[in-house]
């Protein structure tokens, strides 16, 4: 039987970001399933579910747990940003033969904030009650936090795509210290299986030092940077030496 992974994304996009390594992974016989997260399944062009503002990375997962739990054996899990923590999560819990985390957001414990950071949310946090409502970034916001070593056309077709996110989620994941509900929690002690987690030293949502801490928290965990990527690592050029450094990973540990 062929090794599943299971390829869970980030903030405000879809499955349809892993079409580069979807077809990568595929052709190296692995059974790739990219779930679309709640609410994101949506027309980029339309306005989104008024529920995805208040919608928390608990609800995420359970969704994922469901899905994942239908398996007839533990999959792979692959996630990308908000993805790699959802990743962490369902690893956590037990779900995961081996786990993937591409310039993953970090769980409660680890402060995430930094100058780059901030600016990236910047325009959102002047909203009011932001935290409860649906969220995009505008353009300039897309490209300087995720997209700026994208070319420009790329950078208009993946920003066409970008659909709306979920404003309770991003509040748990950067002050996860505020959340009674303590969503962004990951049991790193129970997280049995072998983890690859790699970080981009021009990151400016997920910084490398960052993800660097996320490392830290796993005994055995294998990392990797590349100096010459930023945090689209499913699209910017060169993107293959990333997934061919994945696809090493896994035939070393025999997946």
């Amino acid at each position: 039987m062929r090794n599943t992974i299971f390829m869970i994304h980030g903030m405000m996009v879809g499955p349809w970001c892993w079409d580069n390594y979807r077809k990568f992974f595929e052709k190296k016989g692995y059974r790739c399933i990219s779930p679309a997260l709640r609410f994101h399944d949506m027309d980029p062009t339309g306005l989104p579910d008024p529920r995805l503002g208040t919608t928390s990375l608990l609800e995420y997962a359970a969704d994922l747990e469901a899905e994942i739990t239908g398996f007839q054996e533990r999959p792979i899990v692959m996630g990308h940003s908000m993805g790699g923590l959802l990743a962490q999560i369902l690893a956590g819990r037990g779900h995961a033969k081996a786990a993937v985390l591409l310039t993953p957001a970090a769980p409660a414990g680890i402060n995430a904030l930094s100058y780059t950071v901030l600016k990236s949310f910047s325009g959102i946090m002047l909203n009011w009650a932001f935290w409860n409502k649906p969220f995009r970034f505008s353009f300039a916001k897309a490209v300087y936090s995720c997209l700026h070593l994208m070319p420009v056309e790329e950078q208009k077709k993946v920003y066409g795509k970008m659909v709306y996110e979920s404003a309770r989620a991003a509040r748990q994941i950067g002050f996860w210290y505020l959340d009674r509900t303590n969503a962004a929690r990951v049991d790193h002690d129970t997280t049995r299986c072998p983890i690859l987690i790699i970080a981009a030293k021009g990151d400016r949502i997920t910084p490398a030092s960052i993800v660097k801490k996320v490392a830290h928290k796993y005994k055995d965990a294998s990392f990797k940077q590349f100096d010459d990527h930023a945090h689209w690592v499913l699209g910017e050029p060169g993107w293959q030496d990333v997934a061919e450094n994945v696809s090493d990973w896994l035939k070393t540990n025999s997946l």
